[in-house]
């Protein structure tokens, strides 16, 4: 995929999230992942990473599904917590 064909694939599993899904999702799936296979329009909730990925795999092995955390802005947080 080049960089345009991936800024598209994101923008559209985005667009999917935050017209169709954000509102049925958040209140009752906070926390956990959905991975949203853009094409079909399609969407698979896990309580992990790959257990998202994993049914989106399953059910389009062909194709390239993006995942985000529900309820939040990156699917994982890398940091440093200094106390």
């Amino acid at each position: 995929m080049t960089d345009a064909s991936v800024d598209e694939f994101v923008r559209r599993a985005e667009q999917i999230y935050n017209t169709r899904l954000r509102a049925v999702l958040e209140p009752e799936h906070r926390d956990e992942f959905v991975a949203i296979e853009p094409e079909s329009g399609e969407f698979f909730l896990g309580k992990t990473l790959s257990e998202a990925m994993g049914a989106a795999r399953q059910s389009h092995p062909d194709r390239l599904a993006h995942a985000m955390r529900v309820g939040h802005k990156a699917a994982l947080h890398f940091g440093l917590h200094v106390r």
